[in-house]
């Protein structure tokens, strides 16, 4: 989460080394920036076992989870939809500022999904929330967008970052609650995905999937739960050896696998979420995620994360922070000095954002102002 909120922002700085940005689509081949929303799909597979698990056991029947997988994935895909919509925004034919625009559709969001506390009454909640719905439902009227010779309303030109990963929650979420968890059904749901992704881009496959599409983000997706299961039963069995072993031959194959890929599928690309980039980031953050659990659980290096906790803790919020935060500083006109647009000094004010947008969400922690889907 750091480092989305860092790479949104860098890509915003002139003249930083080609490698730190995103690679351009027809271009074989990608940039750090490119890793980030991979992993992070990568991540929540990654959650995925836990999340289900700990509903089970807390007496929840398949229905139930059902459901909540299904309300979670519809507030990601909402969100992402607007945030998609933001970007082709006419301030001129809305009649109101985009700042103003992207403040009462994110405050509607936040009275919407809102994790109250148990104290609140009822009534003061469900009232909250259906002024967040109005609200965006007026926002939703409200919204003008496109050209003056080319208006447009409200449509789903792609579903932006949260509606990519709403959409990935829903099939992999479903897949592991109907799979129950069982290691074998993971796999050949992973393997499906992944065929879909590969034949897709080999030109092999001419079936529309619905918004299971490429199944790209869904490989990632399950690629993290098939760990993450895999990682809960070797601990389980106290088998730390062998899941050291495990987890760097999967990085590793998962690596050449991108790369014997590449030459047939289209190359390496973000933009175009080819097999040889799903699984190369996969291997890359499956390594990351091995050296992680070697700082955290067998160095008890926890806090060195401790100054960005909240990034994980209210994960969520801290994505929907920036879009505040500039929506701010363009209504007061606010301007970095010339030194923090480019270079070495832009890279160091992305990182100041990311860290800035994460403190002042540990602050709204202490308020209990964070959302919950």
């Amino acid at each position: 989460m750091f480092f989305m909120i860092f790479v949104n922002d860098v890509a915003g700085v002139a003249r930083i080394p080609a490698w730190i940005g995103h690679t351009a689509a027809e271009v074989d081949g990608m940039g750090f920036s490119d890793l980030i929303f991979p992993a992070f799909l990568f991540i929540v597979g990654l959650s995925l076992p836990f999340a289900i698990q700990t509903r089970i056991n807390k007496g929840d029947g398949m229905l139930a989870i059902a459901a909540h997988i299904l309300l979670r994935s519809l507030a990601l895909i909402v969100m992402g939809f607007f945030h998609v919509n933001l970007e082709s925004y006419n301030s001129d034919l809305a009649g109101l500022a985009k700042p103003i625009y992207t403040l009462l559709i994110t405050t509607g969001f936040f009275l919407v999904w809102l994790d109250y506390p148990k104290e609140i009454s009822n009534i003061k909640k469900y009232g909250f929330i259906t002024i967040g719905v109005v609200l965006i439902l007026v926002m939703g009227y409200c919204y003008k967008g496109g050209s003056t010779e080319n208006p447009h309303g409200l449509a789903p030109h792609w579903w932006g970052i949260l509606g990519l990963i709403g959409w990935a929650y829903l099939f992999s979420a479903l897949t592991y609650l109907l799979t129950r968890g069982k290691m074998w059904w993971l796999l050949i749901a992973f393997v499906i995905y992944a065929l879909i992704n590969i034949t897709t881009h080999m030109d092999l496959l001419h079936v529309n999937l619905w918004q299971i599409g490429d199944a790209s983000s869904i490989t990632l997706m399950m690629g993290g739960a098939v760990i993450a299961t895999g990682y809960q039963y070797l601990i389980a069995q106290q088998q730390s050896k062998k899941l050291w072993f495990l987890l760097s031959l999967s990085g590793l194959l998962c690596i050449a696998l991108g790369f014997v890929l590449r030459p047939y599928a289209g190359g390496i690309s973000k933009i175009y979420a080819t097999p040889a980039w799903v699984f190369i980031c996969m291997g890359i953050t499956i390594l990351t995620f091995q050296l992680i659990i070697y700082w955290v659980d067998v160095k008890d290096k926890k806090d060195w994360f401790k100054w960005i906790k909240p990034a994980g803790t209210s994960t969520l919020t801290c994505y929907l922070m920036p879009y505040v935060l500039y929506a701010v500083l363009s209504l007061v006109h606010f301007n970095y000095p010339s030194f923090f647009n480019a270079g070495v000094g832009g890279i160091v004010r992305s990182f100041l954002v990311a860290f800035i947008v994460i403190r002042i969400v540990a602050l709204m922690e202490k308020y209990r102002i964070r959302l919950k889907v």
